[in-house]
Order: C-alpha cells, then sequence, then structure tokens
C-alpha cells in the first residue's frame, strides 16, 4: 500500500491540515478577543471600565457582539454595484490569514517517527537534516499585503458613495505610500541574513546573548521601529487610519455596509494587526526563540506587540493626509534609504 503522496508520507498532509485549523482557529479566537482586549486596555487608560456587562468583567462581549452583527440586516445600496460590493469584504479579509501560511511559530514536533515543522508551508529533510520552506517567504508575505487594499478600494467604488469612495482612494495612496517604506526596511535584514526564507532569518536570531545570534531588532532598530511603523500604516490602524476616519468620512470605505460583510472588514483590520505583529517578531523579535516553550514565546512575543498597537492607539491622535503623506514620502523614505547605505558601509568594512 502506497502511503505517499507526490514523494511525501500522508502524515505530512495530514499534519497540515491539522496545521492550518489550528492557526486559523488561534487567529480567529485572537482577532475576536483583541477586540475585547483593546476596549478594555483603553478604557483603563482612560480611567473607564470598559466593557462589564456581558459575562464576568465582559469576556462574553466579543460572542455578544458577533451574534449581533450577524442578525443585522444586510443592507446594499440600490445604486451599488452589487458583485462587487458583496464579494469586497473577502478580498479584504482573506489574504490577511494566507499571510500565516509561511511564518514559522515553533521548532519541529516528533509524530508517528517524522519530524513536523510548525510552520503550514514546510517540510523536513531528513537527509539534510533541516526545514525546507519557501526560499522567498518575505516576498510572498508582501504580496498578500498588497492584495488586502483591493477590497478596500473595490468597497469604497462600489459603494457609490462619495466617503466611501474616498477612503478607498486615500487607502490605496496610503498602501503605496508606507508599503515601499516597510519594503525598504527590511532590505537590511536579508542583507545581513543573506536569505528571504524566514526559516534562515529565525535561525540567524538563535542566541540573545550572542552579538552574532541576537534579535536584528538590536542589530537594525531603525528598521525595526520604521517596519513597525510602515506596517500600522499599511492596515490602518490610528494613528493612520485615514481611510474610515469618522470625523470627516463617517466610516470611510465601509460607510454602507452592515450585518457580517462590515464584520468581515472589522475582522480584516485586526487579523492583519496580528499577522503585522506576527512578521514583526519573526524578522526582528527572535521568532519562536526564547527561554519558555517555541510556541509560547512566539505567543508572547506577539501579543505584547499587540498590546503597544493598542497603547498607540490610546496615546497619538489621528493625522492629517497631508501630514501622513510628508511623513511617509519625506521622512520614512529617506531613512530606510539612509539605513540601507549605512547598512552596506558596515558590511563592506566588517566582512
Amino acid at each position: 500500500m502506497d502511503t505517499t503522496i507526490l514523494g511525501l508520507p500522508l502524515i505530512y498532509y495530514a499534519a497540515m491540515i491539522l496545521k492550518v485549523l489550528v492557526v486559523f482557529v488561534f487567529v480567529l479566537l485572537t482577532v475576536a478577543y483583541a477586540t475585547y482586549a483593546e476596549r478594555k486596555i483603553i478604557g483603563h487608560m482612560q480611567v473607564r471600565l470598559g466593557p462589564m456587562r456581558t459575562g464576568w468583567h465582559g469576556l462574553l462581549q466579543p460572542i455578544a457582539d458577533g451574534v449581533k452583527l450577524f442578525f443585522k440586516e444586510e443592507i446594499v445600496p440600490a445604486q451599488a454595484s452589487k458583485f462587487t460590493f458583496l464579494i469586497a469584504p473577502l478580498i479584504a479579509l482573506i489574504p490577511a490569514f494566507i499571510s500565516f501560511a509561511v511564518i514559522p511559530f515553533g521548532d519541529t514536533v516528533e509524530l508517528f517517527g517524522y519530524k513536523i515543522p510548525l510552520q503550514i508551508a514546510s517540510v523536513y529533510d531528513t537527509q539534510a537534516g533541516r526545514v525546507l520552506d519557501l526560499n522567498v517567504g518575505v516576498l510572498y508575505i508582501l504580496a498578500m499585503a498588497s492584495l488586502g487594499v483591493y477590497g478596500i478600494v473595490l468597497a469604497g467604488w462600489s459603494s457609490n458613495n462619495k466617503y466611501s469612495l474616498l477612503g478607498g482612494l486615500r487607502s490605496s495612496a496610503q498602501m503605496i505610500s508606507y508599503e515601499l517604506a516597510a519594503g525598504l526596511a527590511i532590505v537590511s535584514v536579508f542583507m545581513l541574513s543573506e536569505s528571504l526564507s524566514l526559516q534562515k532569518i529565525v535561525a540567524d536570531q538563535s542566541n540573545f546573548f550572542s552579538w552574532s545570534g541576537t534579535w536584528y531588532a538590536f542589530k537594525q532598530p531603525l528598521a525595526f521601529i520604521l517596519f513597525f511603523i510602515c506596517s500600522l500604516a499599511e492596515i490602518n490602524r490610528t494613528p493612520f487610519d485615514l481611510p474610515e476616519a469618522e470625523s470627516e468620512l463617517v466610516s470611510g470605505f465601509c460607510t454602507e455596509y452592515s450585518s457580517m460583510k462590515y464584520a468581515m472588514f472589522f475582522m480584516a483590520e485586526y487579523a492583519n494587526m496580528v499577522t503585522v505583529c506576527a512578521v514583526t517578531v519573526t524578522l526582528f523579535l527572535g521568532g519562536w526563540h526564547g527561554p519558555l516553550h517555541p510556541v509560547l514565546n512566539f505567543i508572547v512575543k506577539v501579543y505584547f506587540l499587540i498590546f503597544v498597537c493598542m497603547w498607540i492607539r490610546a496615546t497619538y491622535p489621528r493625522y492629517r493626509y497631508d501630514q501622513l503623506m510628508r511623513l511617509g514620502w519625506k521622512v520614512f523614505l529617506p531613512l530606510t534609504l539612509l539605513n540601507i547605505v549605512v547598512t552596506g558601509i558596515v558590511i563592506a568594512a566588517f566582512s
């Protein structure tokens, strides 16, 4: 009886399906309770209590919100482009989830005598004794991150609403401006690791107490800060939430949306936040390496960055749009280019 498909044992395919389910459920639960955590954290920072009525200290609030949105009336504007209007929330949501396919969230585990890497798009090469993953994993993540904005632009256009259209246009301009700076910020990481493989990048940060193996956040502090801030701008998080901008555009690109279609945009924002934090941990904070269990190390670091995102929202007011564009093109872009030049000079001098 043949127990292999395309040269791989069936256990690898079963493990891959299990990893997909576990990661999907983990991200969904994190998204649901990130909304609750944000309301509680910002509430306490503003000397309030946040949600308190649904469950103990409001712990059932995300479930109540989900049930309420599920039973809300589905409204489609009469003059909207209906198919595009309906498909746009899916286009915004899906890229945030599929980016996790290449993110390593732990070491290998042994299952029925086979080593299974804790990364969805990877296999363990027994002959080479190492994990084989997508060798352009970072490019894959950048490509998926670029797709999410299409959902927002299409939502703004298809709604047949001036506020929605302005929100979609803002989002596309913002994505172009800050994705360029974010991509250039991580070029310095590629220069140090000499690889686009996330497994290799994480392996190069395996020894926190050795300069050669410490986190890239210490070797490239400017790149780390710029990448994280640019990523917040890409996913429209405060203080860069100009595509929604309630004080100017009602609710921006999702003004005409209701029920679960609106919930999907809401989920996309928080799923993108989880993805951004996971990518930042992988590129700059040592990935799953640390004093605890590998998976726990990864989760603790991701949750800490999610807390930082919420802290920023509670601290900074929204930028004006001209300030947003000026910051991206006149400050962040020159700084990332300067960082690449300095990194190249240092590598050439000490290699």
